[in-house]
């Protein structure tokens, strides 16, 4: 097996980062803590750093991540200054990465550690990007996997940047990919989207995504539709598209519609029913307007928060620990 060897970073003693986006998990990151070290002490003579972000979290989950401990990798804990929301979170993450090869991973245990390993593995081999695939989805009900499946189908055929089916966030970056990223400076940040958009050389690895270990999903119904609309008007102009087909498709129709009421009046002599036709017919017209407003609404309150240029995230303080010798240093 040829190993590849990749563009070097100015960190070239770290070969791997690790972030994990932290929201609410007091009670699962001792439980995450132990099965990564059990990952990482497979990986024989690479330095690896482990960075959490503490995304606002309402629990004591930075007292917990702060005293976390591993003896196979350096930890790094940032604390954003309140809940940015996850894509902002993983872009701080990002932005503070310093490996060569990076991974996203989510604390709740469901992209499992143990896979660790195996990507950086591929990521030897000369791939850029490791994509992580769900073949299932344990513990997740039949809705939930109907409506990712449908999304995701959807997305990849509106979108402009080719998507991965089934790929979340939990995949590898390299340190090419990780700086193109950087560049990119959208404040509407969909990052299933933005880790797809570099491109480079991928490859996908298939994997069964088992049910949350301790603790319950921190995302509602309406933040993942809210999530799913970002990602459609962050890729793709075809809501706008489809919008203006559908009013030239309706127009075309009540002009031929109105030809032929005229001739059925002037040839036939036939009565055109009057108010509940006259009704149904705004109605479905108001409809159809109502609906464009609100797609053409979705693209300019994205331009208007792209306008204002705010920060993506703030960092209140950081904690650093040295898998060495355990020595902290602390910063405001």
């Amino acid at each position: 097996m040829k190993l590849v060897e990749h563009p070097k970073s100015v960190n070239e003693d770290i070969t791997l980062s690790i972030i994990v986006p932290v929201y609410n998990e007091q009670e699962m990151l001792p439980i995450f803590n132990h099965h990564l070290s059990k990952a990482l002490s497979l990986l024989l003579n690479e330095h690896v750093e482990v960075i959490y972000i503490n995304d606002g979290s309402t629990d004591d989950s930075w007292n917990a991540m702060s005293n976390l401990t591993n003896h196979y990798a350096d930890i790094e804990c940032i604390n954003l200054s309140r809940n940015f929301g996850k894509e902002a979170a993983m872009t701080a993450g990002i932005d503070n990465a310093r490996g060569e090869a990076i991974i996203l991973l989510d604390a709740d245990l469901q992209d499992p550690p143990e896979l660790i390993p195996k990507m950086l593995n591929a990521w030897k081999q000369g791939f850029d990007v490791v994509n992580m695939k769900r073949s299932s989805r344990l513990g997740e009900s039949r809705l939930k996997r109907w409506s990712a499946h449908i999304y995701y189908r959807l997305l990849d055929h509106l979108s402009e940047v080719p998507l991965q089916k089934d790929v979340g966030d939990f995949r590898l970056l390299s340190r090419r990919v990780v700086d193109d990223i950087k560049k990119l400076s959208e404040r509407s940040r969909y990052m299933k989207g933005i880790l797809s958009w570099p491109g480079y050389k991928q490859t996908t690895i298939s994997f069964e995504r088992p049910e949350r270990v301790a603790g319950e999903t921190k995302w509602s119904f309406f933040q993942l539709v809210k999530l799913g609309l970002s990602g459609i008007t962050a890729f793709s102009v075809k809501p706008l598209q489809i919008s203006t087909w559908v009013g030239t498709l309706i127009s075309t129709s009540a002009f031929f519609y109105g030809l032929w009421v005229v001739a059925k009046t002037l040839f036939f002599g036939e009565t055109v029913a009057g108010y509940p036709s006259i009704m149904l017919t705004q109605l479905f017209l108001g409809g159809v307007q109502l609906i464009a407003i609100g797609v053409l609404g979705e693209y300019i309150g994205r331009i208007y928060a792209e306008t204002k240029g705010r920060p993506i995230y703030l960092i209140m303080d950081k904690q650093s620990q040295k898998s060495q010798n355990g020595m902290v240093k602390k910063h405001g």
